[in-house]
């Protein structure tokens, strides 16, 4: 019997690992090339001096793919969860105020009669989807308030895509409310029969844990072990320039830490950034190429600041905080590690990773560190009643953060599926597909080591 044909995956971030991993585990033949010195992209924990401070998320929503991997990799036994039910604050007039994820956030004060009639509107009322694409802002105000946009939806929006949500194309970004509305004539009426048609497919499914979790070494751990899962067959320092077809194989041209090299395979996966593959596919498929060029990035800053306890009169109780561009704060949300997961601060200390930047803020990414950690100091001290300056701080700024859903995206990934379908064997995947969160990427990948493996 032959030996199966070499699938080379490019790009060693969660989407290239996962799908390295189920090629191999599924006894395919497999290469996964990175061009950085490390895999996990802007996956990395980093522990020092007691704290351990995430570069990149700071925790990840539990799905049942990452909970298969969990088990198959032996990490289930390290798995931390959140504690449900952690508040969440929006930052309205100042003041913190606790936003309820149910619908007893209708009876919230932050909201106000005019902004909660409009949901008892949307339940009995039905509307139907604008024929032109519409942004993420234009369907909050036509289907409930402005109101709701500033205080709710808008730094949901910062929180998952660092996005404009004047921008964001809402098919796009968040197709089940488009599909709710479209299916239901009604948001909510949609969601919930969504909700209870996936309980239904998925209610004989065994799941162990829900909500969000990470691990006790960090985030990273779920790259370490996919990376040691991989093994020999992931290279780092290993950038591909080019790709040419001949023969019925692709031949890439590489820089390694040892000099030029040339490698040569039937199956190609990139799973790099959009700018790298466009590059990397600028021979064989440059409509592919004009379009991934055109998906843009929010930059985005983490800054990680460690307090004495002592010295944080905030309670500290929660999820951590949301900024609205009304309050007039740069800083768009902060996440209170060490309220949510053990060993992130050494005793008599927290630990609060802060963002800034996005799409709205582009300049404040390229702030020096020393000024990031003294500009995102000054704007939640008065808010978490802090009496001293950082104990620490650890800065993580990022050039392209997090690729946007913006509108024309859809059309944009649907030249490229055109354009790389074309040609048989190649395949791209990353967090321009399906959305930017770590278990949408992995869902992703493994389809399309699925689609390799059968086809």
């Amino acid at each position: 019997m032959s030996a199966p044909p070499l699938t080379i995956v490019v790009g060693a971030g969660i989407s290239g690992l996962a799908c390295a991993y189920a090629l191999k585990k599924s006894g395919q033949n497999v290469l996964l090339l990175e061009s950085s010195a490390r895999p996990g992209g802007i996956i990395q924990s980093v522990q020092e001096d007691g704290f351990l401070f995430e570069l990149g998320p700071q925790s990840f929503s539990s799905t049942p793919e990452l909970a298969d991997f969990c088990d198959a990799l032996r990490l289930t036994a390290d798995v931390l969860e959140a504690p449900h039910g952690a508040p969440r604050y929006v930052l309205i007039d100042r003041t913190l105020v606790h936003v309820p994820l149910s619908p007893a956030f209708l009876t919230s004060g932050f909201l106000s009669w005019g902004t909660k009639f409009s949901f008892l509107r949307d339940v009995l009322g039905k509307t139907s989807p604008p024929d032109t694409e519409e942004s993420v802002a234009a369907f909050v105000r036509r289907k409930f308030s402005p109101q709701l946009l500033d205080r709710l939806v808008a730094p949901f929006v910062s929180g998952i895509y660092a996005g404009d949500p004047e921008q964001l194309s809402l098919r796009a970004a968040f197709p089940k409310l488009y599909d709710a509305e479209k299916s239901a004539g009604s948001v909510i009426r949609g969601l919930l029969k969504s909700r209870a048609k996936t309980g239904q497919q998925t209610g004989t499914r065994p799941r162990t844990r829900s909500g969000l979790v990470s691990f006790e070494a960090g985030n990273e751990a779920l790259v370490k072990a996919l990376a040691n899962a991989v093994g020999p067959a992931l290279r780092c320092d290993v950038k591909i320039c080019e790709v040419h077809q001949a023969d019925g194989k692709f031949r890439l041209n590489a820089h390694t830490s040892s000099g030029p090299e040339e490698f040569s395979c039937e199956r190609l996966v990139l799973a790099t950034p959009t700018a790298a593959a466009g590059k990397i596919l600028q021979t064989i498929a440059p409509a592919a190429t004009a379009a991934l060029n055109q998906i843009s990035y929010a930059s985005l800053a983490v800054v990680s600041l460690a307090y004495q306890r002592k010295n944080v009169s905030h309670s500290l109780n929660g999820f951590g905080l949301l900024a609205p561009r009304s309050s007039r704060m740069r800083t768009l949300g902060s996440v209170w590690n060490s309220s949510l997961f053990p060993g992130r601060a050494p005793q008599g200390h927290v630990l609060l990773t802060n963002f800034i930047g996005g799409a709205t803020d582009p300049d404040a990414a390229t702030l020096a560190p020393d000024e990031l950690v003294a500009l995102v100091h000054r704007e939640i001290a008065p808010i978490l009643k802090l009496a001293g300056d950082p104990a620490t701080s650890y800065v993580t700024r990022y050039s392209t953060a997090i690729p946007q859903y913006n509108l024309g995206h859809l059309e944009r990934l649907k030249t490229i599926h055109t354009s790389v379908a074309a040609i048989p064997g190649l395949r791209l995947v990353g967090n321009y597909w399906k959305g930017p969160s770590i278990g949408a990427c992995v869902e992703h990948a493994l389809a399309v080591a699925e689609e390799l493996r059968i086809g």
